[in-house]
């Protein structure tokens, strides 16, 4: 599994590749602004999912990337 930092540093290079700079520093921002609940939004999101449909996501996930020991 990788450190906290390394998953910080590759999700934040993502979000600059994706939105640019300025936009990331607004994502940010307009998160440390409001409460957010993970937990709720994991349950909001994953509702939508069968089993099965998350099963086969994983497993696709897992060829692309798969989990590695260290």
């Amino acid at each position: 599994m990788r450190s906290t930092s390394v998953i910080k540093k590759e999700g934040l290079e993502c979000l600059i590749k994706t939105l640019g700079d300025l936009e990331t520093e607004i994502f940010i921002s307009s998160l440390i602004r409001e409460s957010f609940d993970y937990t709720e939004w994991q349950r909001s999101y994953f509702e939508k999912y069968s089993l099965n449909d998350f099963l086969g996501r994983a497993a696709e996930f897992d060829k692309v990337q798969p989990f590695k020991q260290t």
